[in-house]
């Protein structure tokens, strides 16, 4: 019930503590002032009395003046310094006048920079992103993929099923058109696949592939490649599938009815984005050791 007191310190920001720290400045210039003044008057007053009651300093002028109206008059000279010290000075060219000054010129190199940026990208516009993803307008960019029903596409670069009707679908659906794929996918190929032009992704440099394949360096260049295709296919893996998603505009699904342990995995299909217009299953067989169903996604 009785805790310890709570440290009001803490409820003070940073503007006021700034707030604070220059009053209490102020306080003390003032109290200076203050001692100043008084040494001035008590000084001042000794060195009268000093010259005309006790007889300091008797017959001693400059300019047929005492000499102790002028050490008064230094004494006044650094009193008045002092007044517009505090009062003038602090306040126009105070830490909170430059801050000021400082934020104005650093608006204003802000204000240029914006300018000049402004400036060269009319002049040397940058082609944007969406434009160069959307390769055509006529393109059909197609994501083509098989999944079982917890999105496992792959472990340690292989399929983790052979159904052979799926790989008759693949080479039907791509057959004579551009696929695109990342590193791993085209090395778990033994070689490439004939009537296909491969794009392949990676960020090797001088990365050794055979005559006829196209390497990039992302999926904007990829797609740009095929931009003669009215029908590129995105063939893998999972982090293609993943940067690819949002620029398909078809998905062609080999859903296997099974879930499998797997390191790769197929983006989950949001459907509110995505439409079924077609779905054929094939119950397993001698051939096939799972069900699986054909099923073909548009964007809605």
């Amino acid at each position: 019930m009785f805790g310890k007191k709570k440290d009001t310190t803490t409820a003070i920001d940073k503007e006021q503590l700034e707030l604070l720290k220059t009053a209490q400045n102020r306080i003390k210039q003032k109290k200076r002032l203050y001692a100043h003044f008084v040494i001035f008057l008590i000084g001042s007053v000794f060195l009268i009395l000093a010259n005309t009651a006790l007889g300091i300093g008797e017959g001693v002028k400059l300019f047929n003046i005492d000499w102790f109206v002028y050490a008064i008059g230094i004494w006044l000279f650094l009193f008045i310094y002092h007044i517009v010290n505090v009062f003038i000075t602090s306040k126009l060219l105070s830490k909170k006048w430059e801050d000021k000054q400082l934020n104005l010129l650093i608006n204003k190199q802000k204000q240029r920079i914006a300018e000049l940026k402004t400036q060269v990208e009319n002049d040397l516009p940058l082609p944007e992103k969406k434009n160069r993803i959307a390769t055509s307008k006529n393109s059909n960019i197609t994501i083509i993929v098989a999944a079982g029903e917890n999105n496992a596409i792959g472990k340690d670069n292989q399929l983790i099923w052979h159904l052979s009707d799926d790989l008759k679908r693949f080479k039907n659906l791509t057959n004579g058109h551009h696929i695109i794929m990342g590193r791993k996918t085209f090395e778990s190929f033994s070689k490439p696949l004939p009537n296909r032009t491969h794009i392949v992704i990676t960020r090797q440099e001088n990365y050794q592939v055979p005559s006829g394949v196209i390497v990039v360096n992302n999926l904007e260049d990829a797609l740009d490649a095929a931009r003669a295709d009215s029908q590129p296919f995105i063939i893998g893996g999972g982090e293609i599938y993943k940067q690819a998603m949002p620029f398909a505009n078809k998905l062609e699904i080999t859903r296997v009815h099974s879930s499998f342990e797997a390191d790769t995995f197929f983006p989950e299909i949001d459907l509110s984005i995505w439409k079924e217009v077609t779905k054929t299953t094939h119950p397993k067989d001698d051939k096939h050791a799972h069900d699986f169903s054909f099923i073909t996604y548009t964007r809605q």
